[in-house]
């Protein structure tokens, strides 16, 4: 079954050096993308609208909203600024750390 297959393969893989702390810092550029994007589609802008608002290229809105990378903070104060939204960071509990 491919079903199987595929979950066994994630399995191992998951299980290797490295893993887990890739699939979380893909989770967040995926999540920190969505969230760029769903904020710049509410005000009807474009990618290089948002671009030029922020001090930033087309490109590398582009990339960010395709969750290519993982932002630095000032990248993203420079976004929330242009966007006109507050930028919160915070270490939050209910998730322990891997290997604590």
């Amino acid at each position: 079954m491919v079903t199987s297959d595929w979950e066994s393969l994630r399995s191992r893989r998951m299980n290797e050096p490295g893993a887990s702390e890739a699939y979380e810092a893909a989770r967040i550029a995926f999540e920190l993308g969505r969230s760029t994007r769903e904020l710049r589609e509410e005000r009807e802008w474009t990618q290089a609208q948002l671009a030029e608002a922020a001090g930033m290229s087309q490109p590398a809105v582009a990339r960010l909203e395709a969750s290519g990378t993982v932002p630095t903070i000032p990248v993203l104060e420079r976004l929330a600024h242009a966007l006109g939204v507050e930028l919160v960071v915070e270490f939050a509990s209910g998730k322990s750390a891997a290997g604590a």
